[in-house]
C-alpha cells in the first residue's frame, strides 16, 4: 500500500492565532490622556491654593488695618465706663474719692461676673 505524501508545494500554514479586531486605543494613548488630565487637575489645584493664600493674606491685612479702629472703640468705652463709675461714686458717697495717691491713670480691669450670684 502506498504511503500518503504531502501535496506538492506543502500544506497551508496552520492558523493557531485568532484574527480578532483590536478594540480601543493603544495603551500609550490612554497613558497620555491620563497624564494630561492629571496635569490639568494639579494645575487647577495649584491655582486654588494660590487663591486661598491670597484671600488669607487679604483677610490678615484687613484685620491689621482694623486694629487702630478697634483700639479707639475700646478706649472710648473705657472712658465712658470710667466717667460713669466716677459719677456713680460721687452720687453714692457725696464726694469724689481717690483710691490711689497719684493722678496717674491706671487702666481698670473689669471682671466679668454673672448678674445674679446667690450663695
Amino acid at each position: 500500500m502506498p504511503q500518503d505524501m504531502p501535496p506538492s508545494g506543502g500544506y497551508e500554514p496552520v492558523q493557531y492565532r485568532r484574527n480578532l479586531p483590536v478594540r480601543g486605543f493603544r495603551p500609550a494613548y490612554y497613558l497620555v490622556a491620563v497624564g494630561a488630565i492629571m496635569t490639568y487637575g494639579f494645575w487647577r489645584i495649584g491655582q486654588g491654593i494660590r487663591e486661598q493664600n491670597e484671600l488669607a493674606r487679604e483677610k490678615m491685612w484687613s484685620r491689621i488695618y482694623l486694629i487702630p479702629l478697634l483700639q479707639a472703640e475700646e478706649d472710648r468705652d473705657l472712658v465712658r465706663r470710667t466717667l460713669a463709675s466716677q459719677t456713680m461714686e460721687k452720687e453714692l458717697l457725696g464726694a469724689e474719692t481717690k483710691v490711689y495717691h497719684s493722678d496717674r491713670f491706671v487702666r481698670p480691669t473689669y471682671a466679668v461676673t454673672p448678674a445674679n450670684v446667690t450663695k
